[in-house]
């Protein structure tokens, strides 16, 4: 657990994010999707319920609350498919976080199992699954602190998935007492300033607000940057429920494309936590900030992650809902 002062607020004279309130459209606003990200601007989302359906792993048990899923995947070097996803049983909150290797990407096969009693955690949640190129893997942990609503986000480093479990776990996402941090979603992008290629971490993460005893399931989402993935400058929340609409309670992001575009877990009351639904954002000009787009969510799945596929093509995890109140990882292939 961290221990000592704590705090995940920007320092005085950092620069926040200031996201805008309109649509980035335009002229200037198509440039930079396209420009800036490569992007893939006109093509349409890849979301659950388009593709080949698949479960990638089957719910640990019958019933509410026993459910396998918050995943995130990334690919290997050889094309081979990596996913970690958070393993829940009824009677011990999220016991363990499973890495797990697949060929064809539906077929997975534990190769690490990370339980949270090494990060003295009541219950672990989603992890970030991270390949750094030519510096092994990393795996970002969002633990919760027992006898409170509070988390935090560890990271673990290692030469490759199998080495995971047995890597030391450090704090880099704190939180504090007014805020448990949770469900990362980082990405490595490069970037060129003047005639020098510098490479920036980028992280979405779920922030909690614990100032009010009862409603600490309230979400929005704030956006970091980093040059090592270690040490983070806070910017600010760029994403937050809007009041009266599906996701007035809160707005989790869950996977960032390559063009900026997002897909985002949502709710309306606290009465649906644990049954968010997706739903998607298109990026606002100011980087990081994400606006939500429609007015309603396009799939009743939660934790959705999104993997390019260098045919263009993309495969989906994500965690679905069954009839009995367990929840299984299902994949899907979209070409």
């Amino acid at each position: 657990m961290p221990s000592g002062p704590v705090s995940w607020r920007p320092a005085a004279g950092r620069r926040r994010v200031e996201c805008d309130a309109a649509a980035p459209g335009g002229e200037a606003g198509a440039e930079w999707a396209t420009a800036e990200w490569g992007g893939e601007a006109g093509l349409a989302l890849p979301l659950p319920g388009t593709g080949r359906v698949a479960v990638a792993a089957p719910a640990p048990g019958r019933g509410p609350g026993e459910w396998t899923g918050a995943p995130s995947a990334a690919l290997d070097r050889d094309g081979s498919f990596v996913v970690a996803y958070r393993v829940r049983r009824a009677a011990q909150r999220g016991g363990e976080v499973v890495v797990a290797r697949s060929d064809d990407g539906e077929r997975l096969a534990p190769v690490a199992r990370i339980g949270k009693d090494r990060f003295g955690a009541a219950s672990l949640e989603r992890p970030a699954l991270v390949r750094v190129p030519g510096a092994g893997w990393r795996l970002y942990v969002c633990c919760a602190t027992p006898g409170s609503r509070h988390w935090w986000i560890a990271l673990l480093e290692a030469a490759s998935p199998e080495g995971l479990v047995g890597a030391t776990d450090r704090v880099v996402f704190p939180g504090d007492s007014m805020v448990g941090v949770k469900d990362p979603v980082i990405r490595i992008q490069d970037s060129i300033v003047g005639k020098t290629n510098h490479t920036i971490w980028e992280a979405w993460i779920c922030c909690h607000p614990l100032d009010e005893p009862g409603a600490e399931d309230r979400m929005r989402t704030a956006y970091a940057t980093s040059g090592d993935g270690v040490r983070w400058t806070w910017a600010g929340t760029v994403l937050a429920g809007r009041p009266g609409a599906w996701d007035a309670r809160g707005a989790r992001v869950t996977a960032v494309l390559p063009d900026r575009r997002a897909t985002y877990d949502g709710r309306a009351t606290k009465e649906e936590n644990f049954r968010e639904r997706t739903g998607v954002a298109r990026p606002a000009q100011t980087r990081g900030c994400l606006m939500a787009d429609g007015d309603a969510p396009v799939a009743d799945v939660r934790y959705l992650d999104v993997v390019p596929l260098p045919d263009g093509g993309h495969r989906l995890y994500y965690e679905a809902p069954l009839p009995d109140g367990s929840h299984e990882l299902r994949t899907e292939l979209l070409s």
